[in-house]
């Protein structure tokens, strides 16, 4: 799978995610040689072993990829005549052109050029789980490259991969959703994502997975740009656990999910701040918002702030005689919350969060001495 996929694997699909990019040995070219003479063959149990050793040779190699680059439409052609009866032909195919495709570019290109693209979403369909796993992952490495973007959300696959991201298996469910995201960039696909109300399955795999892990990252991604949307906040705050899910990866996710995550819920407040203010609050929020102000990405430290402003009691500036300072804003943030142990821990996150400020500042006057100091001579 390509680096945009989970480092989790399934029984079936997974094919290296990581390429070493390794030089192909005497032995691999004659092997490459092999496997395009027999991938060309009308016998099909050739045409089999042909697609076996293909995905075998391309799982590390770059250079194997380029020289294999001329199977890519015989294995198409395999697609074609492949079936739910016929499950061993069509699955060799499908992961041979997977590691075909794998940190290779034009591969990619050449696959959907060739044709690949209506067999593998006929296999989204497929009544064996095996072909429709697989097909999900070659749709989701396929949709890695900007230029297929737009061939593939021409086709009914949006809806197909939002079903498997409902019905799938785990595995299943991490290549749609990031599959979703890939496609999501393209122009008006988000309004054909949210017809099929993917949020609560998305809500679902928050839950589960690791608040660390890229399928958070990207669930988070998607998730931020459908709550652009009316019916996307309706159904992020619709859903049980909806706005807690968003949060505990802002509190525990990698740097990047934090940003998604903070920038999602900034959305819901500034489209509403009235109906959304009181949900976030409930969910303590606060400490994350906290840590993301001295610990976040650049993006993710403004966006934290301008959320606390939403947060708080009143959303306008304060007069000069209360400062509109980070401190003032969460003090007065504190006093609404119900509970002790959210406010204590939002107080001593306060806390702590002054004493990083003060230990930052205390360097930067240091390190400013030392320059101004005048060398000896």
């Amino acid at each position: 799978m390509n680096s945009s996929s989970s480092s989790s694997s399934s029984s079936h699909t997974h094919y290296s995610t990581s390429s070493s990019d390794t030089d192909t040995p005497p032995s691999s070219s004659a092997a490459v040689r092999r496997a395009l003479r027999l991938i060309q063959s009308e016998d099909l149990s050739l045409k089999i072993e042909a697609a076996k050793d293909i995905r075998r040779l391309t799982k590390t190699s770059q250079r194997c990829r380029r020289q294999l680059a001329d199977a890519v439409k015989p294995l198409v052609c395999m697609l074609r005549v492949g079936d739910d009866d016929s499950v061993e032909l069509s699955e060799s195919a499908l992961l041979a052109l997977l590691n075909l495709a794998v940190k290779d570019e034009k591969n990619k290109i050449s696959i959907v050029e060739a044709g690949a693209l209506e067999p593998i979403i006929s296999f989204l369909k497929s009544q064996n789980s095996i072909l429709r796993e697989c097909a999900t992952a070659s749709l989701l490495t396929l949709s890695a490259s900007t230029s297929n973007r737009q061939v593939i959300s021409a086709t009914s696959a949006i809806p197909l991969l939002v079903d498997i991201l409902r019905n799938g298996n785990t595995q299943a469910k991490i290549d749609a959703v990031m599959a979703l995201s890939n496609l999501s960039t393209h122009s008006n696909n988000l309004d054909i994502i949210l017809k099929t109300n993917p949020i609560p399955s998305m809500v679902s795999l928050l839950k589960t997975c690791k608040k660390s892990s890229k399928t958070a990252e990207k669930c988070c991604a998607l998730i931020e740009s459908l709550v652009g949307f009316h019916e996307g906040r309706t159904a992020l705050t619709s859903e049980e656990g909806g706005i807690l899910a968003v949060v505990e990866v802002l509190e525990n996710g990698s740097l990047q999910s934090r940003e998604h995550a903070v920038g999602a819920l900034l959305t819901l407040c500034q489209s509403d701040r009235f109906k959304y203010r009181e949900p976030i609050l409930r969910e303590g929020v606060i400490p994350g918002l906290l840590e993301l102000t001295v610990q976040g990405t650049p993006k993710s430290q403004s966006k934290a702030r301008a959320l606390l402003c939403l947060l708080r009691d009143a959303p306008y500036p304060r007069s000069e005689l209360q400062p509109d300072t980070l401190e003032n804003i969460v003090c007065n943030i504190i006093s609404q919350i119900d509970g002790d142990e959210q406010s204590g821990k939002a107080k001593k996150m306060l806390a702590e969060m002054v004493q990083v400020s003060m230990e930052q500042s205390l360097r930067q006057l240091q390190q400013r001495a030392l320059v101004c100091t005048p060398t000896p001579k």
